[in-house]
């Protein structure tokens, strides 16, 4: 087995103790996050744009290689310098006795987003899966002098974990009380609750069957993005996994990372500034 690719930067932007992975690679994940920190993955050749990495873990953990690391080499391969956040999770203990806000989350994202205003611009896409994917949702949303050109959201309880909108009815609400109030806070693509409507064209990929994360959530997405006229492209896939990021690549669901390569290349080269390649790149599976 090959060794861990290590990030060619660690970024730390809070205090706290380092993050420490449970497991081996690539199935290793962050427990506890104590601190906020900024994975750098380096494209091998000069950026054409930038990724901000949002790995899942029902917010109790990141599943930090399989939906960040691996996230983050396939777009390397594309031309992007990509971030792997690992940010604090809501009712998490925060290491002073108390926990973290339901917010947290998303103050640790705009806190990236203003290390990100310091860079030299590049065209910016969120990339989220899971619970990660709810987080790029929310990040879309919000008014920041970086504006990004896209979002990258794969099987994401994007809003039908919130209370007026459950899918099933009468589901439970999640513990701890601080991540379901999260999930009230921002239900992603509900036309109703305009402040959760991406600013920005949304490519989705799901899985029909998804027990963990019913179908209901890309349909409310996807109806409220008709209404409100906003772009998405969304892909079902009907013998698709939940967590299928890059592995499980069985039947139609292998066309997944091309087609979301093809969206990359489009929203890169509509970007203002782009300096996207005339020639798009094709990233080779890893």
């Amino acid at each position: 087995m090959h060794p861990a690719p290590e990030p060619d930067a660690l970024i730390v932007l809070s205090e706290g103790a380092a993050n420490r992975l449970q497991g081996d690679w690539p199935d290793r994940s962050c427990p506890q996050v104590s601190r906020l920190e900024l994975h750098h993955y380096r494209s091998p050749g000069p950026a054409r744009g930038r990724a901000l990495v949002y790995a899942g873990g029902g917010y109790l953990q990141l599943v930090h290689d399989k939906e960040g690391v691996e996230i983050a080499r396939w777009l390397n391969a594309l031309g992007l310098d990509a971030y792997v956040l690992m940010h604090r999770l809501p009712g998490q203990a925060d290491g002073h006795g108390g926990v973290w806000p339901l917010d947290q989350a998303r103050q640790d994202g705009l806190r990236c987003m203003d290390h990100l205003a310091g860079l030299p611009p590049l065209p910016l896409v969120h990339v989220g899966l899971s619970s990660g994917g709810h987080l790029a949702g929310v990040m879309a949303c919000q008014d920041h002098a970086v504006r990004a050109c896209g979002a990258l959201i794969c099987y994401a309880p994007l809003n039908a974990n919130h209370r007026r909108y459950k899918a099933p009815a009468g589901k439970p609400d999640y513990p701890p009380a601080e991540k379901q109030a999260f999930y009230d806070a921002w239900p992603i693509g509900i036309a109703g609750d305009a402040h959760g409507l991406p600013r920005m064209p949304v490519f989705l990929a799901c899985a029909l069957h998804d027990a963990i994360v019913p179908i209901d959530h890309a349909l409310n997405f996807i109806k409220a993005m008709q209404q409100t006229g906003g772009q998405v492209d969304a892909h079902v896939f009907a013998e698709a996994p939940h967590g299928f990021a890059l592995r499980d690549l069985n039947g139609t669901l292998a066309q997944w990372p091309d087609l979301a390569a093809r969206w990359l290349d489009q929203r890169l080269l509509a970007s203002p500034g782009s300096v996207a390649q005339a020639r798009p790149l094709r990233a080779k599976r890893i």
